[in-house]
């Protein structure tokens, strides 16, 4: 089995961190999977079809060797695009009072950041690098991840998600296409 698809397979938290989150735009965010395809089932109301796409892409993405560089491109952009008064220091984000973005801050970060030429895809590589420094660290499955780095992952896996969700009709067209 695929390491990226067991990851999430056999978990029992990443409908509840990644799409309770996103539960005011599609209300059904328990998952089912199916025993047979160990896929999510395509249910109306959910983010299921939309999420089994999206780990099938992180099953092919090529990690970047640092996901942090990524995630700086977007935090970039809405330094310079939308003006916040933010910046790098020593390595982290941090507010104008130079105290470290908390992690709702930092997601907020990430997911304007999304809305920049290519942020979907910058979201998709960051997501790719933190599953896969998981599974190198010995983390195989979501729910085992450290907790920090579990609440990070889950939403900029939301994050994705909620761009994605307007468009879902194209990326089965896509889907089907390719198939």
């Amino acid at each position: 089995m695929n390491q990226v698809r067991h990851f999430f397979e056999a978990s029992d938290f990443t409908d509840h961190e990644v799409l309770r989150p996103l539960s005011h735009i599609r209300p059904n965010w328990e998952l089912a999977i199916d025993s047979t395809t160990g896929i999510y089932v395509d249910e109306e109301g959910s983010f299921a079809w939309l999420l089994s796409h999206l780990i099938d892409e992180l099953t092919l993405a090529v990690p970047p060797s640092r996901y942090h560089d990524t995630e700086d491109r977007l935090g970039e952009h809405v330094q310079k695009s939308l003006n916040w008064n933010i910046r790098k220091h020593c390595g982290i984000w941090v507010n104008a009072d130079g105290v470290r973005l908390n992690p709702s801050d930092y997601l907020a970060l990430l997911e304007q950041g999304a809305y920049k030429k290519d942020g979907d895809a910058d979201l998709v590589e960051a997501a790719s690098g933190r599953v896969w420094a998981a599974i190198l660290r010995g983390q195989i499955c979501f729910d085992e991840m450290e907790r920090s780095h579990q609440v990070i992952l889950a939403g900029v896996l939301a994050a994705i998600l909620y761009h994605r969700e307007p468009h879902e009709g194209t990326y089965r067209e896509r889907a089907t296409k390719q198939v």
